[in-house]
């Protein structure tokens, strides 16, 4: 993660109102013939959102202006949960151990990225995971549970490695699962407040932009 990253998260009761979620970039070139070329510009997705939505109190109001004057406007990252994918299983699941393979052993390699996987008979897009949330862990190898104690989390960058005594043997299938957040930041250095009426008000946008690793 690029230097300017603040580990908080955005209050989370205002993001539960966000829009937004995944931008690509293609390349689209009409032929003569009628035929298209399409060039992938991005391999990864970048999420944008708007969390404006969320605003429902003069509260909430300075909890954002708050908040933002602490990142400095755009130039520190932080951690946003997105309301709908935050988890390595669908939102209404519940996390397992078994949720997504982030790797296979070796006998030698002791560090795994986590990653999320989407995809279904047609293709399948990776996606790599770089703020898990600490505590929602849980991992496991060639199918067995691994204890708490046995590996270690690194919070702030989405690896988890595992004690010399227990690095997977080779071919074993490294699976994990978690709750994560998306690393971003302001998409604009200015927060418009609207005092509509007394004691309740708005900002009708709170732009927010996905920062890659």
């Amino acid at each position: 993660m690029p230097t300017g990253f603040h580990e908080v998260r955005f209050p989370l009761r205002l993001a539960l109102g966000t829009s937004g979620g995944p931008v690509r970039r293609t390349d689209i070139v009409s032929l003569s013939n009628g035929r298209e070329n399409r060039n992938r510009r991005w391999r990864d997705a970048r999420r944008h959102y708007d969390a404006g939505s969320g605003i429902r109190s003069i509260g909430d109001l300075y909890a954002v202006l708050e908040f933002f004057e602490a990142r400095a406007g755009q130039f520190y990252g932080f951690r946003f949960r997105d309301p709908l994918d935050f988890r390595s299983c669908a939102p209404e699941g519940t996390v397992s151990a078994g949720d997504q393979v982030i790797g296979t052993g070796d006998g030698v390699t002791a560090a795994f990225q986590l990653i999320k996987t989407y995809g279904d008979a047609g293709g399948a897009t990776i996606r790599e995971i770089a703020k898990p949330v600490a505590g929602t862990v849980v991992v496991s190898v060639a199918g067995v549970a691994v204890a708490p104690a046995d590996f270690a989390l690194d919070a702030a960058a989405g690896r988890v490695t595992f004690v010399p005594s227990k690095i997977p043997a080779g071919g074993a299938v490294v699976r994990a699962g978690y709750e994560f957040d998306v690393p971003v930041r302001f998409d604009t250095d200015r927060i418009d407040v609207d005092l509509a009426q007394f004691q309740a008000g708005r900002i009708p946008s709170i732009p927010l932009v996905e920062i890659k690793p």
